[in-house]
């Protein structure tokens, strides 16, 4: 059974959050702090987890990546910084 995580990295060089989800959060962070050539996350980097959470189900996980990508999401996210 395939599971989902969704994780919110944080750049506190840059002051930035990136919140996603996927299938393989190992791979996927290796690509955002070493691996990746292009993209939004090799501007901000170096990055660091500040948040996981595990789903059983695809549409859960992308559920809960909108939740914290919206206005209390962002504040949720905030608090974990403080």
């Amino acid at each position: 059974m395939e599971e989902f995580v969704v994780y919110v990295l944080y750049s506190e060089k840059f002051d930035k959050t990136y919140t996603v989800f996927t299938s393989n959060l190992l791979e996927r962070f290796k690509s955002h702090n070493y691996l990746a050539k292009s993209g939004y996350t090799i501007k901000f980097r170096p990055w660091n987890v500040i948040h996981v959470e595990f789903f059983n189900e695809k549409k859960d996980a992308m559920k809960r990546e909108k939740f914290l990508k919206s206005g209390q999401g962002r504040l949720f996210i905030k608090s974990l910084i403080r």
